[in-house]
């Protein structure tokens, strides 16, 4: 008899493609990654993306790709519970909705009713849009805020294809943030105004938590290789889970980055506790019963789910005391900055 997983398709063995999409050359290469995927064409991806009584979960396990063209809302001023770096301009913008890897704590299972990617395909049309902001003043974009654009490059080339958009604009930084460990990502030219963000967790953390994602040993060397051809490179303690021996786990993971990375060649470091809007934990904890990172009493302030402040203090205040004593405080950001 066949086991439960047995009755999942593989992923992407169905791919739903806009009619709009058709005649994009990022639909192209994509399919040409699938080629015995079942392809069906659909008037808007809304109608199965936003469908009711979806099951976020289940569709994880045997996920089907749409493919859609992006008509509005190409640019959005960054959120309060997101890391600002100190820029004024903080955007962000949504070049697919959902991504490979399955963090429990991920809070795209509480913003999304479904479980399926969607990836758009016209980023070219992307950029007219922020040429208008870069007119007013100097932005700050954050282009893998929705999923992991970096784990999927090989799939679309939708991060070079912003690389190559933000080659000689000085009042343009992008930030890709990651937990990909790919090294062909270094393929790319190394640009001032580019910073490769990797997510770095403790391994009992990322062995529980984060699904799919390459192992932290596995960033930090691909981090560590970044640095030396050149790239601005981010470290993001970000978000600690508090951990039955949170203290000594994220002590051995800095020392394991130590091992490994010249951290006074590291551009900066945030770090900062887990948190979540009441909304996304709200559904997540009813479709995740199982999940203790979920289901942890948070304490709630301002629509906002996280550790008890006396507990979020602690944690941050680990961290960050160990890397000003290595860096120096004015490359760290934290949450009680």
């Amino acid at each position: 008899m066949n086991s439960a997983e047995n009755l999942y398709k593989p992923a992407f063995s169905h791919i739903y493609m806009e009619k709009a999409a058709a005649g994009y050359d990022r639909t192209q290469r994509i399919l040409r990654h699938f080629p015995d995927a079942h392809l069906i064409t659909v008037d808007s991806y809304k109608d199965l993306f936003y469908r009711p009584a979806q099951d976020f979960s289940a569709q994880q396990r045997s996920r089907c790709l749409i493919l859609a063209v992006r008509r509005d809302n190409f640019v959005f001023p960054g959120a309060p519970v997101c890391q600002s770096f100190g820029n004024e301009h903080f955007y962000y913008t949504s070049c697919t909705m959902n991504c490979l890897y399955d963090c429990e704590y991920c809070y795209l299972k509480g913003m999304y009713p479904s479980g399926d990617l969607v990836v758009f395909v016209n980023t070219e049309e992307y950029f007219p849009h922020l040429d208008a902001l870069l007119e007013k003043f100097p932005v700050y974009l954050c282009i893998s805020y929705d999923t992991d654009l970096l784990a999927m490059e090989k799939l679309t080339g939708i991060c070079r294809a912003w690389i190559d958009y933000a080659a000689g604009k000085e009042n343009l930084t992008i930030e890709l943030r990651t937990k990909a460990a790919d090294p062909a990502i270094w393929e790319a030219p190394a640009l001032p105004n580019v910073i490769y963000a990797f997510t770095i967790s403790p391994q009992a953390a990322a062995a529980k938590y984060e699904h799919g994602a390459p192992a932290p040993g596995r960033r930090i060397a691909c981090a560590a290789e970044g640095i030396r051809r050149g790239f601005p490179v981010r470290l993001c303690f970000d978000p600690m889970l508090c951990l039955p021996d949170w203290q000594t786990q994220y002590r051995s993971m800095l020392s394991r980055v130590q091992e490994e990375i010249d951290l006074t060649k590291v551009r900066d470091f945030s770090v900062g506790t887990f948190r979540i809007s009441a909304g996304y934990l709200k559904r997540m904890r009813r479709t995740m019963p199982g999940s203790a990172a979920v289901q942890y009493p948070y304490t709630l302030e301002n629509g906002v789910y996280g550790y008890e402040k006396k507990l979020s203090h602690e944690m941050e205040k680990l961290l960050a005391d160990e890397l000003s004593g290595l860096v120096g405080p004015e490359k760290i950001f934290t949450w009680d900055a």
